[in-house]
């Protein structure tokens, strides 16, 4: 499956962003769908994942409150929804595709990556 993020962009501190990954080239309602993000000279972090009906979702402590994940298997779409953004989340985010039974917050885990978009939070 091919993976295309966007949405990203400057905002500043307390602003909203909303990030988009559009699939193609599979069944889109097979895959769990997850978004990680890596900031300058840090390891890729994980920041939230849904599973293929949409029903479950699963955060990270550091975006829980301020982050949606939510998917339109419609539009084989899967959104990222960031408000009261901070510094600290200024990152590349990238959107990633797995097959595991369960959603999980590991980045091996998952088989496919978008290009990632970069965030850029002013203080």
């Amino acid at each position: 499956v091919q993976l295309q993020a966007s949405g990203g962009g400057l905002v500043q501190a307390g602003g909203s962003l909303r990030l988009s990954c559009t699939a193609s080239g599979r069944t889109f309602s097979n895959y769990n769908m997850g978004w990680f993000r890596q900031a300058p000279g840090k390891e890729r972090e994980f920041v939230a994942a849904i599973s293929r009906s949409g029903g479950s979702t699963f955060y990270a402590d550091s975006v829980k409150g301020r982050f949606t994940i939510s998917r339109d298997n419609a539009k084989n779409t899967v959104y990222l929804q960031m408000n009261s953004l901070k510094p600290e989340d200024t990152a590349v985010y990238y959107c990633a595709a797995c097959r595991t039974i369960a959603i999980v917050p590991i980045a091996g885990s998952y088989d496919y990556w978008g290009q990632g978009t970069l965030v850029t939070v002013s203080s």
